[in-house]
């Protein structure tokens, strides 16, 4: 758009403010005429047609994708010699971006949605997610703060309690009390979200009952627990936060043993640092193994460590009644997050955490920029505190219709 200043002095008088307004209105005029080409780029007649073909497209490829093979046939770097060396000065028609969908992107594609696909772990998809996915991103909201889109907030703090009740979890994890939930990218994100929580909990407390010592000297006491079977992401939170993270050896079941965890806090304590974080497993990644709950949460209360509750692969499953005795226990969890894109039929990337107190959490991320304060200011809560970055909005939109079928078949 060029230089949005040009043809502008700076003003002789202090007043900065009429300045900034009258570029920002010469932005305004630049950014419309911007939208206009836009607009005539894919004109709305243009977009119905274009629109009922890509969902026809899909429809096929939905239809048709247990006839594909599942990994692709390409070589490592196939895609540079299929495409320009540099972007196209013109723009192309949409019927030549098709055709390059089929030439250039379809060969390179694994197909998750084959039902003879079975790495990683289960990709959720479904045609609700994929309309609540079109409709989000038509209105073009960044639901940051309430002001930002109040309705994108209150609909996930509502369908997070919805969702947290479907699951059986406890009540001290729904909003209008000290906790909530909050849709976060990812589990790895989540695990250190809550790894930051707990940090400033524990720091807090250090720092009380060692007055005069700094944050610094108490982060370098803390060391948190895991097993060898938890999720990568957990060891990465470590490596990202600096924080101390011990890696438990499992034995032959997979599972963190308590009398191991206690172990490893009582050497710790003894050489001077202060536990203070614990990942507990509901089916891990690899092999999905199931943390004992009744046995692991005790300690935590006991020794004051902040329990998360990674069951990101298959917390989904504690919809249905008879897999809830595996989430006896979760009375002792400080934080818990699932992700409804793997077992819940909703699109990537989501995933769900509800924290018992959010206030640690809000303590550890809250800035608040007067670009981003408004008139109504606390009387809901801004979920952007709680998280990095802006929800998927369109998991609330379609989550109703997820939940009343699932309440209804139990």
């Amino acid at each position: 758009m060029g230089n949005l200043t040009a043809g502008f002095s700076r003003p002789e008088s202090p007043n900065l403010r009429d300045f900034c307004v009258k570029v920002k209105t010469t932005q305004n005029g630049r950014c419309e005429e911007q939208k206009s080409k836009l607009h005539s780029l894919l004109a709305p007649k243009e977009f119905r047609e274009q629109g009922c073909r890509m969902v026809n497209y899909i429809v096929d490829y939905l239809e048709n994708a247990d006839k594909l093979r599942v990994f692709p046939t390409v070589e490592p770097g196939y895609l540079a010699s299929l495409i320009p060396k540099e972007a196209p000065k013109e723009t192309e028609p949409w019927s030549k971006i098709m055709e390059d969908v089929e030439r250039v992107i379809m060969p390179g594609i694994t197909h998750w949605q084959n039902p003879r696909f079975h790495a990683y772990f289960p990709s959720g998809s479904s045609c609700p997610s994929m309309c609540a996915d079109l409709l989000t991103n038509g209105f073009g909201c960044i639901g940051f703060t309430w002001a930002s889109c109040p309705v994108y907030t209150e609909l996930e703090i509502a369908m997070m309690d919805w969702l947290a009740k479907l699951l059986h979890l406890p009540e001290y994890f729904l909003s209008g009390g000290d906790g909530g939930g909050v849709i976060q990218g990812s589990c790895s994100e989540a695990t250190l979200v809550s790894l930051c929580g707990a940090r400033n909990r524990a720091i807090s407390r250090y720092q009380k009952e060692h007055p005069g010592a700094t944050v610094y000297e108490a982060a370098s006491k803390l060391v948190g627990y895991y097993s060898d079977q938890a999720h990568c992401s957990v060891e990465r939170a470590g490596l990202i936060s600096m924080l101390r993270l011990r890696s438990i050896r499992t034995t032959v079941s997979r599972q963190l043993e308590a009398s191991d965890l206690e172990a490893s806090i009582k050497e710790d304590a003894s050489n001077g640092f202060v536990p203070f974080f614990c990942v507990a497993a509901l089916g891990t990644t690899g092999c999905c193994a199931f943390d004992n709950l009744k046995e692991i949460g005790p300690i935590c209360e006991k020794y004051d460590i902040w329990l998360h509750v990674d069951a990101a692969y298959a917390g989904s499953v504690f919809i249905c009644p008879e897999f809830r005795p595996m989430l006896d226990g979760i009375e002792y969890a400080m934080s818990f997050v699932f992700n409804p894109h793997k077992w819940l039929l909703t699109n990537f990337d989501c995933s769900c955490v509800w924290f018992k107190k959010a206030e640690w959490i809000v303590k550890s991320f809250c800035v608040n920029p007067t670009y981003l304060r408004y008139k109504d200011e606390g009387r809901m809560p801004d979920l952007r505190v709680r998280r990095f970055g802006s929800n998927n909005s369109a998991f609330p939109f379609s989550t109703g219709k997820f939940l009343s079928d699932a309440n209804s078949a139990h």
